[in-house]
């Protein structure tokens, strides 16, 4: 079994900041991959943020220079700060984390339940 639990959304004001943190646990083997998408009412999900193991990131364009992406491997933890938040940002956060679970032979993508990000203008 594994769980993939996000947390940190909530309802702040443009401008203001969040901290979404979302922790793996279970049999795992190794975590490669992880990342946040985000999916607002009516849209498809989208990649916000991924790093890879060894701390290489990769943004979406529309949010460089107000998210940053971090992760503590020893905690299997990844991190996204958010700053300069804008009513376009307002969406289900989603973490996606590439896990090779004990018994499962390979690596495959499991996914966070969601949190909920709303900025008010």
């Amino acid at each position: 079994q594994v769980q993939v639990v996000e947390s940190g959304g909530g309802l702040v004001q443009a401008g203001g900041s969040l901290r979404l943190s979302c922790v793996a646990s279970g049999s795992i083997l190794s975590i490669n991959d992880m990342g946040w998408y985000r999916q607002a009412p009516g849209k498809q999900r989208d990649l916000v943020a991924a790093i890879t193991r060894g701390g290489s990131t990769n943004y979406a364009d529309s949010v460089p220079g107000r998210f940053t992406i971090s992760r503590d491997n020893a905690k299997n933890t990844v991190y996204l700060q958010m700053n300069s938040l804008k009513p376009e940002d307002t969406a289900v956060y989603y973490c996606n984390t590439r896990m090779w679970l004990r018994g499962s032979g390979g690596f495959r993508d499991y996914w966070g339940q969601g949190t909920q990000v709303t900025v008010s203008s």
